[in-house]
């Protein structure tokens, strides 16, 4: 049980070591709001929003989140005596619509600091059972196949246990084929097309089915169940769905239509870790299996990704990268590192398992605002 006495949103801008690209734009420099709850027995949690600059993924952006959480989440949270953070997101459905990014951020943060009160890993609070995640690593779409070829090798030399690759037409097939026929078939590689395609490519994805893919990601339009069930009616290669999964509902849907026979579990993007829980029974229930993707995230949102990776039915590799992948410096302590291509899950602190920088932080604040 625990009653929020303060809310700080921090917005920090973290470079990144080199842009990265897909389907729909480039990112150089990575805007972040992270949110620090406090109770008023002077615990602490954090949480981090993973809604990127543009609506070019979903149409939260980082000032609309700020915006929902300082005049709509914060009131309605602040002050109230609350059992237990899985009572935080249905509260939060309650005449909010959408906005789900905003949301995740302050739940997340309240189950960090549930955590942390309790004395407990934040993955055993979780019901997580694994000591360590594998991780994939996410590859930003080339401007040559021979440049993609050399990003492969590099991620294959590192351990990644599996290589997503961006895709969008006129980067795709070619790039592919290439890959394939310089290495073979037996790199575990998958693609994501960030919904660029429409069903009248339907022919793109046919002629990928002879690349013995993990899985394509999100092909179709990202509130599209319908067309994506007559997508995977065509191919072979299982449809993995990512922005058109924003709840529980929308699995059911899925999975009731045929649409995709993967989930990738986003803790941001479906309103937090109780959703995220929820669709993850949900798919082990129905042998859907599932894997943890990444917006990149900081220090503290990898950190959730890692505890929420640790659940039973996370049987893919998640987009669950080391620091050094995204950043010079991260703003935690340890920074996050990859062994024989797995991250271990933090067991032996309460919390998240990572200490929060704090002069990183005020080195990098852009604004900072309590509530």
């Amino acid at each position: 049980m625990f009653s929020l006495k303060q809310i700080t949103l921090y917005e920090i801008h973290l470079p990144l070591i080199e842009p990265f690209t897909i389907s729909s734009g480039t990112q150089d420099i990575r805007r972040i709001t992270l949110i620090e709850v406090l109770d008023n027995d002077g615990y602490t949690g954090w949480g981090e929003c993973v809604a990127s600059e543009y609506p070019n993924y979903s149409p939260e952006t980082i000032d609309t989140s700020w915006i929902a959480i300082k005049q709509w989440i914060a009131p309605r949270v602040l002050g109230k005596t609350i059992a237990g953070p899985e009572e935080i997101f249905p509260f939060l459905q309650q005449d909010i619509r959408g906005h789900l990014m905003a949301k995740a951020a302050v739940e997340m943060a309240c189950w960090e600091l549930t955590a942390q009160k309790q004395t407990i890993p934040l993955s055993k609070l979780l019901g997580g059972t694994r000591t360590s995640v594998e991780s994939g690593i996410s590859l930003g779409i080339q401007k040559t196949p021979e440049d993609l070829l050399r990003k492969v090798k590099t991620a294959i030399d590192h351990g990644y246990r599996k290589i997503k690759i961006k895709i969008k037409p006129g980067s795709d097939i070619e790039y592919i084929r290439f890959i394939r026929e310089e290495l073979g078939m037996q790199s575990p590689l998958m693609v994501d097309a960030n919904n660029a395609y429409t069903l009248n490519d339907a022919d793109v994805f046919k002629e990928m089915d002879e690349f013995g893919l993990l899985m394509i990601e999100q092909p179709l339009a990202w509130d599209d169940l319908v067309r994506h069930a007559e997508l995977q009616k065509q191919i072979k290669t299982p449809v993995c769905l990512d922005e058109s999964i924003t709840g529980i509902d929308r699995v059911e849907d899925m999975h009731k239509l045929g649409s995709g026979k993967i989930v990738n579990i986003k803790p941001g993007r479906v309103g937090g870790f109780a959703s995220s829980i929820a669709i993850h029974d949900y798919c082990m229930k129905h042998n859907i299996p599932v894997w943890c993707g990444g917006m990149l995230e900081s220090g503290v949102g990898r950190a959730h990704n890692v505890a929420l990776a640790s659940l039973p039915n996370f049987t893919i590799p998640g987009d669950i990268s080391p620091s050094k992948r995204y950043w010079e410096k991260d703003i935690v302590d340890p920074e996050w590192e990859m062994n024989d291509g797995s991250m271990t899950v933090p067991l032996d602190k309460a919390g998240m398992g990572v200490e929060v920088d704090h002069d990183r932080i005020e080195n990098l604040i852009v604004r900072k605002e309590e509530i």
